[in-house]
């Protein structure tokens, strides 16, 4: 396979693995809607360690292969999606 094909799998696999876990979540939360804390502590969790991961070992290799303006930029497009969907919920 050739650079584009790699990166769309790579970008495709990643959106798959990112939808099963907000489908998850909202699965998670309609059946333990009155224990919201619980739930809530371990979503948190989660999510520190998906941002731990990201910025410690994606985000370095990313600049290592070039255009560090285009990782940063991803990575804070990232974190608005994800900001506006916790609005919507």
């Amino acid at each position: 396979m050739n650079a584009p094909q790699n990166a769309g799998l790579a970008l495709a696999l990643t959106f798959f693995a990112g939808l099963s876990t907000g489908i998850g979540s909202a699965i998670a939360y309609f059946i333990k809607k009155p224990k919201l804390t619980y739930l809530s502590f371990l979503l948190g969790l989660s999510a520190g360690v998906m941002i731990y991961i990201s910025l410690d070992e994606l985000l370095p290799a990313a600049h290592h292969y070039g255009q560090s303006h285009l990782v940063i930029t991803g990575v804070v497009t990232g974190m608005l999606v994800m900001a506006i969907s916790l609005l919507l919920i």
